[in-house]
């Protein structure tokens, strides 16, 4: 039997889109259960509002054609690309559509073919930054993943694999000869990846896309084929559905002539063709499957960090503030911000920023940095650029010892009258982020320049003299701001040194 069914008379009696409801009747009249869509499909109806295509025989035809059974919006305007409303973490079925003309490929005939289907940000701004979005989001919702295929009702597909490091794809092998049907859940929502600020914000739009690979002499699916997408909006359960019905009410309120305007309400979703997704099916176990610019290198790049003596990033070595060279300034060139970057460990979003210099960085606000970066790194970098230091728990003050002879002319010169223009004492600030010993023999060892592992013991000279082992709990019991005079004293095999405070 034939199937033959122009485009003209399809679109002009508004079955674009509904002819899905008869596939499984062409299929068993062609046999085997199959989609076979070669003459149904000849052209790409998701342009049915342009009036210049060219005919049928100079218009592309693509291999492949995927629908997804949810409706389209009908507050569209028309050459807009369709809006289709998804619940969140409901069953969607995706139906994988054999399109080729007889003689198309042969070389896939009677073989598998690969499919990618990936749930992404449809904004540019969001695209830039898809990786830590999505970072972001695997933070507040930890084992959840945004994309997941539900197995027990997909129908055709073989080896499915989701990775635990790309959340939001999911791949899986398919006989185009055969009936196919992927069932795909979207767990986030559109709002999720809108900045909170007044209440009723509006989602944010994401894509649903599907690339398709053939098999390489080597084996590998990496030989690309077809790729389609189309735009969705998440909601929370039954949103979606009061959503389509609040834009039918509108739509119904128009005039006819406003009516016009707007592309009718399709009980189908038929992906459009597009640019295939960046990530080939090698870097399937990327985790960021952000265009460009991509953040993959991060994971590879060599920097430095700063010393672990420094546990704070205004105080480090002896307690004092860092120098200028900490803080980026407004004059920085983009080679001096990328090494600040660098330096202050947001290597990732080098990339990003290679086109930033320290005016250009210093000018974003706390919001623009935390809907860049996510809510973690955002902060630390807004925190970083403004110099906001860890405020320290407990702040001391030493003083080492002067030598015994300064001591003595000191007190022939209080004895005699004179004033005395000798040494005076000079004290460090010890700032402790934590209350442990540990911590204060650290900031000793790097403020009088005595290799850690060379201090045996610190002690607290107590009354009448006697010398008392500095433990976590006598630095819990510190007063804010005490002064100590610092002696230092050879152990006896002349292996360490003995500090004693006083």
């Amino acid at each position: 039997m034939a199937w033959v069914l122009k485009m003209d008379e399809v679109i002009e009696s508004g079955l674009a889109h509904d002819f899905d409801a008869s596939l499984s009747g062409i299929g068993q009249e062609l046999g085997a259960g199959a989609y076979s869509m070669s003459d149904v499909l000849a052209l790409p109806i998701f342009k049915q509002e342009d009036s210049s295509l060219p005919p049928d025989n100079e218009t592309k035809h693509p291999p492949f054609q995927y629908v997804m059974c949810a409706a389209t919006s009908p507050a569209v305007k028309l050459h807009d690309e369709t809006l289709t409303y998804l619940n969140q973490g409901q069953s969607y079925e995706i139906r994988m559509l054999d399109n080729r003309k007889i003689g198309d490929m042969p070389e896939i005939s009677g073989k598998l073919v690969k499919s990618i289907i990936r749930v992404v940000f449809h904004d540019r701004r969001l695209q830039y930054t898809e990786h830590q979005q999505l970072e972001g989001w695997k933070w507040n919702r930890p084992g959840d993943r945004l994309l997941d295929l539900d197995i027990p009702m997909s129908v055709g597909v073989i080896d499915i694999k989701t990775n635990p490091s790309q959340l939001n794809a999911v791949e899986f092998l398919w006989d185009p000869a055969k009936r196919t049907s992927a069932f795909i859940q979207v767990h986030c929502i559109s709002t999720e990846f809108t900045p909170r600020k007044h209440g009723g914000e509006k989602g944010v739009p994401f894509r649903i896309q599907v690339d398709t690979f053939k098999q390489t002499e080597n084996g590998e699916y990496t030989d690309h084929l077809h790729s389609a997408s189309c735009q969705i909006k998440v909601f929370k359960p039954k949103g979606a559905d009061r959503k389509q019905k609040t834009d039918r009410e509108k739509m119904e309120k128009r005039t006819a002539h406003e009516k016009e305007k707007y592309q009718p309400s399709y009980d189908t979703t038929i992906l459009t063709e597009c640019s295939p997704w960046p990530d080939t099916p090698t870097t399937f176990v990327n985790n960021s499957p952000t265009p460009t610019p991509t953040f993959t290198s991060a994971q590879h790049s060599t920097y430095s960090v700063p010393d672990s003596n420094s546990s704070s990033p205004n105080h480090q070595g002896d307690g004092t503030s860092q120098g200028s060279g900490d803080q980026l300034h407004p004059s920085a060139t983009i080679q001096e911000t990328q090494q600040w970057l660098l330096k202050h460990r947001f290597s990732t979003y080098t990339r990003l920023f290679s086109n930033f210099s320290g005016a250009d960085l210093l000018k974003l606000t706390r919001e623009d940095l935390v809907q860049i970066c996510g809510p973690a790194d955002g902060i630390r970098l807004y925190n970083a650029l403004k110099s906001r230091s860890v405020r320290p728990r407990l702040t001391i003050y030493v003083c080492q010892e002067p030598l015994r002879s300064i001591q003595l002319e000191r007190q022939q010169d209080a004895t005699n009258g004179g004033n005395s223009n000798g040494a005076i004492y000079v004290y460090h600030a010890i700032y402790l982020e934590e209350m442990a010993a540990s911590e204060v023999t650290r900031k000793l060892a790097l403020v009088f320049n005595i290799p850690l592992h060379q201090i045996i013991q610190v002690y607290r000279q107590g009354p009448t003299g006697i010398h008392i082992l500095v433990s976590d709990q006598m630095v819990q019991n510190f007063q804010d701001e005490s002064c100590f005079l610092v002696t230092t004293i050879k152990a006896e095999n002349g292996e360490g040194f003995h500090i004693i405070l006083k």
